[in-house]
């Protein structure tokens, strides 16, 4: 069920990822991962009221490496990987994030001595090979300073969000994955409506939360992308080997490939055709390992 759990997160991050680019004309991005954090947070709370679900029994330790947990992957991560999309753009910022993988692989080593079978690093590299052949494009207007600064910033930010997720895994084992979330983008929430205080105005945060949340495309969004795709995020990693949940995970930039030309009317050409099957068969090798 982890590996299911994990494309089901690519599926669902890749369609909000469309949303909040059609959204992204009327917001900027820290308005919109504000917004996408609060109706995340919303969510969880009502789907624990929902269905009962019990308090978890978490120790001191355990809530201050769910605090960590969410500054260095909800509010760091977030904010280093949208300067790196702003200096990179979002042919360069996806070939970036194939880092994401092989941090996980390393960090599940370091911290649960995890290690997986050859077969689904064949399978890894192939779905990274996919993503670079798909999306890469260099800009011709970046300068030398913005290529260093983004690839760096885009570099660390993926690194921090696999450690983010990483250093939860033991609390998840006996907790539910949505009080996790819930824990989790409640600090991304409060430190990420604290830097827009800060920015603007508390007046004109309330004025940005009135637009976003009557906002179809941020509604949508948010809830596949934050409420949705975050429990399914979680839960690969729960049942499933860090490895391969990441490889699956990985896949959402390929979905945002196919999506964009259904629903954006991208251009696919062979180039990303070839691309989106290599990741597909990379995909399909991971699937297969025993």
């Amino acid at each position: 069920m982890g590996d299911l759990y994990a494309i089901i997160t690519a599926i669902c991050w890749s369609s909000a990822v469309i949303l909040f680019d059609i959204s992204s004309k009327k917001f900027a991005a820290i308005e919109i991962n504000a917004i996408k954090n609060f109706i995340g947070v919303l969510g969880f709370l009502v789907t624990i009221i929902l269905f009962s679900i019990p308090i978890p029994e978490l120790t001191n330790n355990d809530l201050l490496t769910l605090a960590l947990s969410g500054v260095l992957g909800i509010l760091i991560a977030d904010l280093l990987f949208l300067e790196s999309l702003r200096r990179l753009g979002s042919g360069l910022s996806a070939v970036v994030s194939t880092i994401y993988t092989p941090s996980i692989f390393i960090i599940a080593f370091v911290l649960f001595n995890e290690s997986v079978k050859m077969q689904s690093y064949l399978g890894g590299m192939l779905v990274i090979g996919g993503i670079i052949l798909s999306v890469y494009k260099m800009p011709k207007t970046i300068t030398t300073r913005d290529m260093y600064l983004g690839v760096a910033f885009g570099t660390l930010a993926h690194i921090l969000t696999a450690y983010s997720v990483l250093i939860v895994r033991p609390i998840m084992a006996n907790s539910s994955v949505v009080f996790i979330a819930l824990y989790r983008f409640a600090i991304g929430l409060l430190t990420t409506v604290v830097i827009c205080v800060i920015r603007s105005s508390f007046s004109s945060v309330l004025i940005i939360f009135k637009e976003g949340l009557s906002n179809r495309y941020v509604l949508l969004g948010s809830f596949l992308g934050t409420y949705l795709s975050v429990i399914f995020w979680l839960a690969g990693y729960k049942y499933t080997l860090a490895g391969r949940a990441a490889i699956y995970n990985q896949l959402s930039t390929i979905f945002i490939v196919i999506m964009a030309r259904v629903f954006l009317n991208e251009p696919f050409t062979i180039r990303k055709s070839i691309g989106v099957s290599l990741a597909i068969i990379g995909a399909i090798v991971v699937s297969v390992v025993t």
